[in-house]
């Protein structure tokens, strides 16, 4: 009897999570994650969906930060998956969303 191949296992909010700090605003030089710009990890059979936003809707480097985003999300699901980044602007990304670390990084 031939073994049903075992699809791999989709990453978890937290796996997705600990991806995502490896994209750096290359602004700042902080990742994402803790700049507070990753609004919502959502996890469902073949798809992942990522909502963040930028520190300003002007940002020049938002389509760099996306295909980062993509590519770091995509290096940890199958390629069946769906990797959806969806931007948004509100609510306005302020300081307050940063993590201590970020702040104590910036000297704030």
């Amino acid at each position: 009897m031939n073994a049903i191949p075992e699809l791999p296992a989709m990453p978890d909010v937290e796996q997705l999570r600990l991806a995502l700090r490896t994209v750096v605003d290359p602004e700042v030089g902080i990742n994402i994650v803790d700049l507070g710009l990753v609004y919502g990890i959502e996890v469902t059979p073949g798809e992942v969906k990522i909502t963040l936003t930028m520190t300003s809707p002007a940002c020049p480097m938002s389509d760099l930060v996306i295909a980062d985003v993509e590519n770091a999300v995509r290096q940890r699901v199958s390629e069946e998956v769906q990797v959806n980044v969806d931007l948004v602007w509100n609510p306005p990304w302020d300081p307050s969303k940063m993590s201590d670390k970020a702040r104590s990084t910036l000297g704030w």
